[in-house]
């Protein structure tokens, strides 16, 4: 291995805080199927990496969700699942440890922006934890996942999976026969151009949770959230 790639990856160790015992691996992982298929080198790609990673991180942050979200049904730990590791979100985690900068791609993706595309980061991402898989086991391979996982859960909450707290809260409800659920607009302050409404959530006619957003869909999610987290549903 040349000095230099042998340097880029160290330092692409060092963020990531675990040396691996095969450092073939993590060159591997990183490693574009442009730059073998394309330029025509006799060499390893990180495509099959890819698929074992997929499927580590894929139960590890099942098991993380059903830890975490002890009365969450099927459907709301699938979708919140979905929102976690979906492309954009594996995307952020990718580009926060500068996987771009230690691919080794095709001269024609490359300059083509190939170091910043989403869908090569993340695929990138997902060969990365295969690599850590098999180079030093399961534990391994949680450990790196557990230190970005939860962000990217409370980022899928807070924003692409926020449209899901009152069908959570819904099927909440519903399992429990707790009765009817009822929003109502509780205030709305500010100008015109940015009102900021408050509005309420009850469950058989209780108050259980408020939120303010600058839309009455926004401030009911919120409410919604509240009302989940007041049952311990989210940390």
């Amino acid at each position: 291995m040349e000095f230099e790639r042998r340097k880029r990856l160290a330092a692409l160790e060092e963020k990531l805080g675990y040396s691996f015992r095969d450092i073939s691996l993590l060159d591997t992982a990183m490693t574009h199927t442009s730059y073998v298929k394309g330029d025509g080198r006799a060499r390893a790609h990180n495509e099959r990496l890819e698929f074992l990673g997929d499927a580590v991180l894929e139960l590890c942050v099942s098991e993380r969700l059903y830890r975490r979200f002890a009365d969450f049904d099927e459907g709301g730990m699938t979708r919140l699942r979905a929102q976690t590791v979906c492309e954009g979100a594996l995307y952020e985690v990718a580009k926060s440890l500068g996987l771009g900068e230690a691919l080794l791609l095709g001269r024609g993706e490359d300059h083509s922006g190939g170091r910043d595309k989403p869908s090569i980061l993340s695929d990138a991402l997902e060969a990365l934890i295969g690599a850590l898989y098999i180079d030093g086991g399961m534990e391994s391979a949680r450990r790196f996942i557990m230190g970005f996982i939860d962000g990217s859960v409370e980022a899928a909450l807070a924003g692409g999976a926020l449209k899901d707290y009152k069908t959570m809260l819904q099927e909440y409800v519903q399992q429990r026969h707790m009765g009817p659920i009822a929003y109502r607009l509780a205030g709305a302050s500010g100008p015109d151009h940015s009102k900021v409404f408050t509005m309420e959530v009850s469950i058989a006619g209780v108050p259980s949770g408020a939120g303010e957003g600058h839309t009455k869909q926004e401030a009911g999610q919120r409410a919604a959230r509240a009302a989940l987290g007041a049952f311990g549903l989210l940390d």
